[in-house]
């Protein structure tokens, strides 16, 4: 059996455990949801939706079903059986104590709706993503260069067991593909949306053509659409909004299309050496999804729901991520080059130029952290962790 990694996100759950009377984790398949909860709840039973004979016990007869878990309970993949959110409202209104019940799942649309319909209140919410490079050094994974991190990803079971990861993320895409897509949407062409999948990996970090998609995947672009916002739900990619203020008309509108795991993304581009990783065409981009994916995972893991942008005008001008930490604005160069030079500077200071009361940051693919001045810093990639 592999090792157990504490998850960042423990303390966070813990303490929304306190605050409600049930608590709804999503994430995507195999980020490690059912093992958070079976920490967080060690001595409540454990019940697997995804499990036929559960499901049909259930269906049978639900009030009956629930009647064995006075005290609460896990209950994992909830999606299966949405009626189950109905009479969960009746029982949380008859008992207001905190923490009974652990709800996971892996479709955040269909998890949001139901919460939203019927435990409105009475539920947390948390995702939980595959693992950050901070819970890697503090499980003492050797990790030696940030490509290697690119490349492995940072699904759990990829690391405690020690899997190659392109066997392993070959039979994730073709388990998500063949049966959670087929559950989730009516989808005739499974080969259309296949090759919508790879065409989306061609696109991260860049700015997203809904058009160009449709004409590629050989479909309409309300079906793409459609099919964006089911990648979107299973958390295999998200969309980066463009940042803007009223004094601005000429900004980009469209968002920038990103993976969640960077280990998925270069399997689908069919990376899989360190070697094929650095020569590729789009290894800038790579880096960059994955250092804001990092970011990403970094303010869930502590709760923070502020939103992630970036900046791009019509003239060119760009820079890579737009966030708030501490009750300050920073602007943020991602570079994965391991040397700083002016060009690595363009945009930060372009934006210090209009926004002169933000700090900028340039992260970068070296191993020095350079104080440029007051309001102007360098970070290296192995400090990711403390953003």
């Amino acid at each position: 059996m592999g090792r157990i990694i504490k998850r960042h996100i423990f303390s966070e759950a813990g303490f929304k455990l306190t605050q409600f009377r049930s608590l709804c984790i999503t994430g995507p398949r195999q980020s490690g949801k059912t093992t958070l909860s079976k920490l967080l709840f060690k001595n409540k039973p454990y019940v697997n939706f995804e499990t036929p004979v559960v499901q049909a016990e259930f269906d049978l007869n639900p009030l009956d079903f629930l009647k064995k878990f006075p005290n609460g309970a896990i209950f994992d993949e909830v999606q299966r059986v949405p009626i189950v959110f109905r009479y969960l409202q009746e029982m949380l209104d008859n008992n207001t104590n905190r923490g009974q019940f652990i709800l996971t799942g892996s479709n955040n649309f269909l998890l949001q709706e139901q919460v939203s319909q019927s435990l409105a209140g009475r539920a947390g919410y948390l995702s939980l993503l595959p693992l950050s490079y901070g819970e890697l050094k503090e499980s003492d994974f050797n990790v030696h260069s940030v490509d290697e991190l690119i490349l492995t990803g940072g699904y759990p079971e990829i690391w405690s067991e020690q899997i190659k990861p392109a066997n392993w993320l070959e039979s994730y895409t073709q388990t998500y593909v063949q049966r959670d897509v087929r559950l989730l949407k009516n989808i005739n062409d499974l080969s259309a949306f296949t090759r919508f999948l790879y065409l989306c990996a061609n696109s991260a970090g860049q700015i997203l053509n809904r058009d160009e998609l449709a004409r590629n995947t050989r479909v309409d672009t309300k079906t793409i659409q459609s099919w964006l916002g089911l990648l979107e739900s299973s958390y295999l990619l998200y969309l980066l909004q463009p940042w803007f203020n009223n004094g601005n008309k000429r900004i980009v509108k469209s968002p920038k299309l990103y993976f969640y795991d960077t280990g998925l993304l270069c399997y689908l581009l069919g990376i899989h050496s360190k070697a094929a990783l650095r020569k590729h065409p789009q290894y800038g981009a790579i880096f960059e999804n994955w250092v804001i994916t990092e970011i990403k995972k970094n303010r869930h893991n502590l709760g923070v729901v502020d939103p992630l942008y970036y900046y791009r005008d019509s003239a060119g001008n760009e820079v890579d991520l737009v966030l708030e930490k501490n009750g300050m604005q920073f602007g943020v160069e991602i570079k994965s080059g391991k040397k700083i030079d002016s060009a690595s500077l363009k945009g930060l200071n372009y934006w210090q130029k209009y926004y002169p009361h933000s700090n900028a940051l340039l992260i970068y693919g070296g191993n020095t952290h350079v104080e440029m001045n007051t309001r102007q810093f360098a970070f290296p990639w192995n400090e990711i962790n403390h953003f």
